[in-house]
């Protein structure tokens, strides 16, 4: 199986706003809603009750009369607007950084980057099971920072050209203050955490997220290695021709967004 960490891959933030003008104006139609009703929209639970949030998911997901689309999808376009608000920061882990993040802790404090961002692991590096489908390949995980000092993570599965939309797992939001020890937890109850036994996965190495617990740990060993590591944090570059491909064949379609390459520095 071929692992892809040489570029940012189309993110989930362009897959919901393929342009910046979609992405501006639903946050133009967030910031002055939210300032007439006296609400947080950073706050998860506030934006959903957004109006314009609502308008946007039911006709984005093209499910006016789904009762459950706003649950299914807000999520996600929350995490959209806080990464588009803080100033989109995007980091690509590189296989061997990834790997070495599941294997052990880094050195450095989970001091988070930004308020908001999107961490892109290598490309079907890291599995998960999330429903009783089949397993889905984790493209990343957005962070967004709430009020008083809460973050919320959400998984996203399933980015393939053969295919459209992805698939997203919430999780539940943790305090910052907590990130230390979020470090060396033990998320299973049976088992080391990120093992797998999916098929091929020892000859691939490949690993696998199966509680929220493991989000967590990955999540602030990937910010203390930010912390701890500034020099392994290089401007990514995207490849000098765009090689669209065809569904299911070629290289990923690559992000058209800055990103940041997380490679593995010297100790």
């Amino acid at each position: 199986m071929s692992l892809h960490d040489d570029y940012a891959r189309l993110t989930p933030f362009e897959l919901a706003f393929p342009t910046d003008e979609r992405a501006a104006a639903l946050v133009r139609a967030v910031v002055e809603e939210a300032s007439a009703r006296g609400v947080d929209p950073t706050a998860l639970g506030e934006f959903l009750t957004l109006g314009s949030v609502e308008a946007f998911v039911r006709d984005t997901a093209d499910a006016a009369a789904d009762p459950t689309v706003l649950h299914r999808h807000g999520p996600l376009v929350y995490h959209a607007i806080r990464f588009a608000e803080e100033g989109r920061r995007l980091y690509l882990l590189t296989s061997h950084v990834a790997r070495y993040l599941a294997e052990g802790r880094p050195d450095g404090e989970p001091k988070l980057p930004a308020p908001a961002g999107y961490v892109q692991l290598p490309q079907h590096l890291v599995w998960t099971r999330a429903t009783a489908d089949a397993p889905e390949s984790v493209d990343g995980v957005f962070w967004s920072v709430a009020p008083n000092d809460l973050v919320h993570f959400l998984l996203v599965t399933g980015l393939r050209p053969d295919r459209p939309g992805v698939g997203v797992v919430a999780i539940p939001e943790g305090p910052v203050r907590d990130a230390g020890e979020w470090l060396d937890i033990e998320a299973r109850e049976e088992g080391p955490d990120f093992a797998t036994d999916l098929p091929g996965a020892e000859i691939d190495g490949l690993y696998e997220i199966q509680s929220a617990g493991e989000v967590f740990k990955l999540m602030a060993r990937c910010f203390a290695y930010l912390d701890g590591m500034p020099d392994a944090v290089e401007r990514g570059e995207p490849p000098a021709v765009a090689d669209e491909g065809s569904p299911g064949a070629g290289p990923p379609k690559p992000s058209r967004l800055d990103f940041s390459r997380v490679t593995l520095g010297a100790p």
